[in-house]
């Protein structure tokens, strides 16, 4: 299946960076900023997400399939987790549904995908995700999202 990628996440040159690998620590004398989870096996889109929310001031982690981005959500305890719904090894939904039954607290999760199917985003309500983006998206709606969930 053909994946059309938006000019506004998809212009910046990519580089390929260690998997599963939080990109950037806070020092510990000051507060610690909001962390967010990037889970997406696409490079491009993963990198160009990457560089507009680092420069939002955000903290971002990377994970490239479902797998790795629980073990980060375990151990990392992000703010924020963007979850794209199609991914090798486990899936976006498997990764939701796990995170929903294992979190005393629940992360808030915005699910990115280019599928056109409304079962997908029904089913993913009743997951509980929290925003629902359909690729190609302009990166302003995604950026949109994350502060207004952040902020709240």
């Amino acid at each position: 299946m053909a994946v059309r990628k938006s000019s506004s996440i998809g212009d910046q040159s990519v580089r390929d960076e260690p998997t599963a690998t939080a990109v950037e620590t806070s020092p510990a004398s000051t507060p610690r900023r909001k962390r967010i989870l990037l889970v997406d096996d696409d490079p491009e889109i993963v990198e160009s997400m990457r560089v507009a929310l680092e420069a939002m001031g955000y903290e971002v982690l990377i994970a490239r399939d479902g797998n790795q981005g629980l073990a980060l959500a375990d151990t990392e305890n992000p703010d924020l987790v963007i979850l794209d719904m199609m991914m090798p090894k486990r899936s976006g939904f498997l990764v939701l549904e796990r995170l929903r039954q294992t979190r005393k607290v629940p992360v808030r999760v915005i699910m990115i995908t280019a599928n056109e199917g409304s079962r997908h985003k029904a089913y993913a309500e009743m997951l509980g995700v929290d925003d629902y983006i359909r690729k190609p998206f302009a990166m302003d709606r995604l950026l949109d999202s994350v502060r207004r969930l952040l902020e709240t």
